[in-house]
């Protein structure tokens, strides 16, 4: 996906997280997939995420307050959980969301920011917000039990991201025990009708591609449904074939998002 279509994405996928909230109990609803949240913390979050990350694409670095990280001290009382507050939430997610892709339009993708990455660009912060918010959405929608649906577009490139993310070097840096997934014969396949993902743990890091060659253990499920399994997030209409323990041990050592 291009950098412009990530920037429309933000967007997208925040007045679908507005569209989300309905009435003022909504935003007491507790969060099972980001435990300890409610679904307002949840949006208070990627708000401030999205604010956090205008600040990079304007300036090339994040602010020295970050505390969108713990959004808890928002709603933790039913009193605050009212009608008012979600419309005033529903907007100032949106309102933030339009901030930030102009801001990225306005710098173009290429402005170097500060990551841990190798060349890091405002590309990486257009597409990185793109899918927080893409599944932050989900987070919501499924405490919220109403349907989640994505452009399988989407799906692709949230799968293409996460993989590239989780085959870091940095990852071997910060959690050594990531090294213990590398062995001879430990390849995994992630298909779906429209592509297929093989992780590679053969070699002396962690290494991706799309193929469609056997592996030793394939998790099979419409494209959506894969994403939503990669996070962690749902199982539902995922097959696995093949060596489960080696499935179980992936992610007992792999977490992102």
């Amino acid at each position: 996906m291009e950098f412009e279509r990530h920037c429309a994405l933000i967007v997208e996928q925040a007045e679908l997280l507005a569209g989300h909230l309905s009435e003022g109990k909504d935003l007491g609803t507790a969060v099972p997939s980001c435990p300890g949240w409610n679904v307002g913390q949840l949006v208070r979050h990627v708000g401030g995420a999205h604010r956090e990350a205008t600040v990079i694409a304007r300036t090339g670095e994040a602010p020295p307050d970050d505390e969108f990280r713990d959004p808890t001290h928002w709603y933790a009382d039913a009193s605050a959980c009212t009608d008012e507050a979600v419309r005033e939430l529903a907007a100032w997610i949106v309102d933030g969301a339009r901030e930030l892709a102009e801001a990225l339009r306005t710098a173009g993708p290429d402005v170097p920011i500060r990551m841990p990455i190798d060349e890091p660009t405002t590309r990486f912060t257009a597409r990185r917000m793109a899918h927080e918010t893409v599944m932050h959405r989900a987070d919501a929608a499924l405490a919220l039990g109403v349907a989640y649906e994505l452009d399988p577009e989407v799906a692709i490139d949230g799968i293409d991201e996460w993989m590239e993310l989780g085959a870091l070097p940095l990852h071997f840096e910060v959690h050594p025990w990531m090294r213990e997934l590398l062995a001879p014969g430990r390849t995994l396949k992630f298909a779906a009708p429209e592509q297929s993902w093989v992780v590679d743990l053969t070699g002396d890091a962690i290494r991706w591609r799309h193929s469609t060659e056997p592996a030793a253990v394939t998790v099979r499920g419409p494209v959506t449904d894969l994403l939503l399994h990669l996070y962690k997030r749902r199982d539902e209409m995922i097959e696995v074939d093949g060596d489960k323990d080696l499935l179980e041990y992936y992610w007992e050592r792999v977490s992102f998002g």
